[in-house]
């Protein structure tokens, strides 16, 4: 709060002063934000000097949407909306990728956008970075707000906060006209008009009757299912899932940000049977997971021809029906419902007929046995499969490092290959598969978990938000990033047949992304082997120090689009 004092009108009387900076970190503060992530600029530079001075850490990124991206992952693993902070137009449309990322990802998260004058606005006199940035970002978000005088500050947030939590979490936006930072007022009203958000993700508790309905079905399956999405991981009910799950007796699928909350290794664990439980399945129950394309909608061929009955537990109504018939609907959040199904469930419940059982688990340890060959190749240049299981190997070693994963074949591949043992310790691009995510998520996660991050990302991805490595290195983050380089997207060889240009999908032939990282004072590895591969990362994680190594694949490895190449529309016309 300003320290300064001013004369009132009252000769010889004196007030304390604030101004709506002071009142915006103030608000932060009073509400237990104490990161911010952000790109410095017109009209809110001062206001990340003060933060800073004030005690909160603001993390200064080289483009906004890494920023964002930052912020939206520290949602997700503090269950406190992520802050990032952007300047006007320009700034705030950089941003908006990431706000419309959190939304669809249900993670927490509040853009703050400095903004231009509402009168110069509305009459479009062309201001600085003249935008009606509110009604841009409403359709993106949650909730989008603006904040026009200095004493609604305090309400501002707290709408925000609140907004960004409670039900199912997401975006939110918080539009700051440049106007309002050096508004004054009087400093002890400016102090009572904030807001401490009290109860802000209320429990909501599941209808007895929705809970007796989703164990009867369950208990009447002959080859139950349970699946647990990334809202089961956000929810931080692990003991309780964990219990839930082994006292069903029912096989398992973790969605990939969902891995870890029982390890991949654990004997009800399918995750290396999939596709024969969900062809075969005929009661799947949803823990915090929806029916969306990750799934194939709950119908279709990966789904197979068995009759299906499904359960789902989510916060949010209108998520039951969305795809396929809900038989089951369970609504609250997923902590109150998973305990109220143990407490259900009493002191018996009955295993699963053992002719599931047996064959899921000996789909998958076939499956797991067919696989471990390709993980021990030695390969030079290396392969995906003999590079992912030397990384397999590390994080078995490090259960409790961060694991950031991104890219087409990088990722689908690393999601079956990695095996995780601890809850929100995998992060990657999620519901939308959008790419660029990397670099802002292994700086949150290792600003705001204190671990070791080894970020894994194909080239493509990397060059997304590549110059974040700059951040990492000014930080001394204990990030080490591995780049699978093949030389191109999907694959390094395609070639142009009608022109000297290269293919579309190439990229730079050899090109040695580890000298990037030189460049600001880390660590470069080259590896070209497995072996090499190991000795870097294990060094990297060892010593923490800022570390990117090139991983040279071989250019023809990888697949289009990876395991979704059915997604990429295919011309039906031959060429003349």
């Amino acid at each position: 709060m300003l320290n300064t004092a001013a004369k009132t009108e009252a000769p010889g009387t004196e007030q304390e002063l604030t101004d709506g900076f002071h009142l915006v970190i103030d608000a932060l503060k009073l509400n237990g934000i104490d990161t911010i992530y952000g790109v410095p600029g017109i009209p809110i530079t001062d206001l990340g000097r003060m933060a800073q001075a004030a005690g909160i850490r603001v993390l200064s990124f080289r483009h906004e949407q890494n920023a964002g991206y930052a912020a939206a992952i520290a949602g997700f693993l503090t269950k406190k909306p992520g802050v990032c902070l952007t300047v006007s137009a320009p700034g705030f449309l950089n941003g908006l990728t990431a706000l419309a990322h959190a939304t669809t990802n249900c993670f927490p998260m509040i853009l703050v956008s400095g903004s231009s004058e509402r009168e110069i606005v509305d009459l479009q006199q062309g201001d600085y970075e003249e935008m009606d940035q509110l009604a841009i970002a409403r359709p993106l978000c949650k909730a989008a707000f603006r904040v026009l005088h200095a004493q609604d500050i305090g309400i501002g947030f707290a709408r925000a906060i609140r907004a960004a939590v409670s039900g199912r979490p997401g975006g939110v936006y918080l539009d700051l006209p440049a106007k309002l930072f050096s508004q004054v007022m009087n400093a002890e009203a400016g102090q009572n008009s904030l807001v401490k958000v009290i109860d802000a993700a209320p429990a909501q508790i599941p209808a007895p009757s929705a809970v007796k309905r989703a164990l009867d079905v369950l208990k009447g399956a002959k080859r139950p299912l349970i699946i647990l999405g990334k809202g089961a991981a956000y929810a931080r009910a692990d003991e309780a899932i964990r219990s839930f799950v082994e006292k069903s007796g029912a096989p398992f699928l973790q969605m990939s940000m969902a891995k870890g909350l029982l390890p991949d290794t654990h004997p009800q664990s399918a995750g290396a049977a999939r596709s024969t439980v969900l062809k075969d399945a005929d009661v799947v129950m949803l823990i915090g997971a929806r029916l969306n394309w990750l799934l194939s909608h709950g119908k279709g061929k990966t789904w197979g021809d068995a009759p299906k009955k499904f359960i789902q537990v989510d916060i949010e109504p209108k998520e039951m029906d969305s795809n396929v018939e809900i038989a089951a609907p369970l609504v609250g959040d997923v902590g109150s419902c998973v305990s109220a199904l143990l407490e259900g469930m009493g002191g018996n419940w009955p295993a699963p007929p053992a002719d599931w059982t047996t064959k899921v688990n000996a789909k998958r340890d076939e499956n797991v046995a067919k696989m471990a060959p390709k993980l021990m190749s030695n390969a030079s240049p290396m392969d995906y499969h003999g590079a992912l299981g030397v990384l397999r190997t590390v994080i078995k070693e490090r259960p409790d490092a961060i694991l950031v994963n991104e890219g087409a074949n990088t990722l689908d591949l690393a999601r079956g290959v990695i095996d995780m043992y601890q809850p929100r310790k995998r992060l990657d691009v999620g519901t939308w598969g959008v790419m660029g995510i990397g670099m802002g998520y292994a700086i949150a996660a290792a600003i705001e978990t204190g671990k070791p991050v080894l970020a894994v990302e194909g080239d493509s991805a990397f060059g997304f938000s590549g110059m974040e490595i700059e951040t990492i290195c000014r930080y001394g983050l204990p990030i080490c990033v591995v780049v699978f380089n093949n030389d191109g997207i999907y694959r390094g060889t395609d070639v142009n047949s009608a022109g000297a240009d290269p293919a579309t999908t190439v990229f730079v032939k050899g090109a040695r992304y580890d000298k990037m990282i030189e460049a600001f004072g880390g660590v470069g590895v080259n590896a070209t082997s497995p072996d090499e591969l190991k000795r870097a990362v294990n060094a990297a994680m060892d010593s923490g120090k800022p570390t990117l190594i090139n991983a040279v694949i071989d250019p023809a490895a990888g697949s289009e689009s990876g395991r979704i190449g059915n997604l990429n529309p295919q011309s039906v016309l031959k060429k003349k």
